[in-house]
């Protein structure tokens, strides 16, 4: 007789890193396999680069406004991939009909975003880069790193609080339904400029500033521009210490917060169904 081979049922942390790399899959060769997407979501962004650094220089503004304004613009990736793969990625799986799929299975909708983070992190990263390197090539921008660890540090912690946020308005796009599409629409352009982008935050005034913090990638933006641009420290709205600091904050209570809020969904969904739209 021949011997039936054991079939070895993942559970635990075991089922969720399994769940988050099946999910991270299809997004990170979608990168390669889509040929068209290198270019609008590559070329095309440098355009509108371009038009803050030649404002820049029209208003004859401190060189490093060059260095603010590219780095800004490569940041936009992140925050685009928040807000329209991650934040929105439910309410559209809802419409498509996946979403059932992710609620009866066994593995949890936190480990089926973090997985859409890590393979929409893949596609956000090459476009950063691309933007960077174009345009530190044709404008001309010098970068002084006087700390790389503490550079690389901050950028996780922001990437991670940032991820985490998407993580909660998941939620919180699927529990407002249609209007997913405009929150979405919505909240795109203000964030551009309450979390400066292009230029610092700390011309926005003390109260804004501390408003817009709340979002990862104010203070993640401000800290990384003082390590980046070593230039005149009192451009930063806070030390960078400090910046550190909070947005470890900003990425627990992010975390936690998506934690309970998608446990609660899917208890929804699968004891009551009301995640599910029913068609007529």
């Amino acid at each position: 007789m021949i011997e039936q081979a054991r079939i070895h049922k993942a559970t635990g942390m075991r089922l969720f890193w399994a769940t988050m790399w099946a999910r991270a899959y299809p997004r990170m060769v979608g990168v390669y396999r889509e040929r068209s997407w290198m270019f609008f979501e590559t070329i095309l962004p440098v355009l509108a680069v371009s038009g803050y650094v030649f404002f820049y220089r029209a208003i004859q503004a401190p060189p490093e406004y060059t260095g603010f304004a590219v780095l800004g613009g490569a940041m936009t990736a992140f925050w685009l991939n928040v807000l329209w793969s991650m934040a929105s990625q439910l309410y559209w799986d809802k419409d498509q009909g996946n979403l059932e799929l992710y609620v009866v299975a066994p593995g949890s909708l936190m480990a089926v975003l973090l997985g859409m983070a890590v393979g929409g992190l893949v596609m956000t990263t090459t476009r950063a880069t691309v933007i960077i390197v174009v345009c530190s090539l044709i404008f001309g921008v010098t970068y002084q790193i006087g700390d790389p660890l503490l550079l690389a540090a901050v950028f996780v912690v922001t990437m991670t609080a940032l991820y985490g946020m998407g993580m909660l308005f998941a939620s919180v796009f699927l529990v407002a339904g249609r209007e997913a599409w405009h929150l979405s629409n919505l909240l795109q352009e203000p964030i551009y400029l309450v979390s400066g982008f292009y230029f610092p935050v700390k011309a926005l005034g003390f109260g804004v500033a501390t408003f817009a913090s709340f979002i990862p990638l104010t203070l993640g933006l401000d800290a990384m521009r003082q390590l980046i641009f070593s230039g005149d420290p009192t451009m930063g709205f806070l030390p960078v210490p400090v910046e550190l600091v909070i947005l470890v904050v900003l990425a627990v209570v992010f975390i936690v917060a998506a934690f309970f809020a998608l446990s609660r969904l899917e208890q929804i969904g699968r004891r009551q169904g009301r995640l599910i739209e029913r068609r007529r």
